[in-house]
């Protein structure tokens, strides 16, 4: 397919998917990558010229996510999600797509990897839990001085950013409430050992999400790459896109077949190891 030019306007829509009207944007041209948002924010939040030079990027709006108009008195769950982004997929004729999922759109894209294994091809995550709070966080990181409200100062960047854009920005602080409710108790060991796709673990060493849990995962899962951004945090796709997209595109573009990583025995061979 022809790459993308910087000036190829995105196609967006509305797809009927499972009682929602699902916003999407795709970007680029080539083969198909979604981007699925991390918590409280939307799939057009930023744009991956890197990536939409060589994919077809389909930045999605989960359920009250941006342009997607919540369903109130439906629960919100990442494995829901995860069901809505695959409907999403059907509903646009897509039969494999990568993924990357960015914080909580990581594990919703290793949910989909999990349970519609043949749907995914790669699977980009940053920031991304694997476990229950109470394991992947630092809880340093995470403490308040007061209890957080929709309105705290924290939280102005994707209040802003929701108002902006949702189809009722009065929404947000039930929207706020509904998402930051959700309970994920994470993905058991022999949910992680059954992810067949290959996976990009890609986190800052200043995360919230503590380097040994992704570290961990990282062992568990089969075909699992390791990327720690230094001097990075939780938020560094927003802050710092040049120094972690690099990483994910060579995840997503490399061949899928390799020379072996040198052993001591083995050394290194030019085109044999690496």
């Amino acid at each position: 397919m022809p790459r993308h030019s910087s000036q190829t306007p995105p196609r967006s829509g509305y797809a009927p998917v499972n009682g929602l009207s699902l916003y999407y944007e795709i970007v680029g041209e080539g083969p198909p990558l979604v981007y699925i948002p991390p918590a409280l924010s939307h799939g057009s939040a930023k744009t991956f010229p890197l990536l939409s030079a060589d994919f077809a990027v389909l930045h999605v709006d989960p359920q009250g996510y941006g342009r997607t108009a919540d369903i109130p008195d439906r629960p919100m769950t990442l494995q829901q999600h995860a069901h809505d982004v695959v409907a999403l997929l059907d509903h646009l004729e897509i039969p494999q797509a990568h993924c990357l999922g960015e914080s909580y759109g990581g594990a919703i894209a290793l949910l989909v990897a999990l349970h519609y294994p043949n749907r995914v091809g790669r699977v980009a995550t940053y920031g991304a839990t694997f476990g229950p709070p109470q394991v992947a966080f630092n809880t340093a990181m995470l403490k308040f001085s007061a209890p957080p409200t929709p309105d705290s100062e924290c939280f102005r960047y994707q209040r802003q950013q929701y108002e902006a854009i949702a189809p009722n920005p009065g929404y947000w602080p039930a929207f706020w409430n509904k998402t930051l409710g959700m309970r994920w108790d994470g993905f058991s060991n022999g949910e992680l050992a059954r992810i067949q796709a290959p996976v990009l673990i890609a986190l800052g060493d200043r995360d919230f999400v503590r380097l040994d849990h992704a570290v961990d995962a990282f062992s568990r899962l089969p075909n699992a790459e390791l990327t720690v951004i230094p001097d990075a945090g939780h938020f560094a796709l927003f802050s710092e896109p040049e120094r972690v997209v690099p990483a994910i595109r060579h995840f997503l573009a490399k061949p899928l077949s390799r020379p072996p990583v040198a052993s001591s025995e083995a050394g290194y061979q030019p085109g044999a190891t690496r």
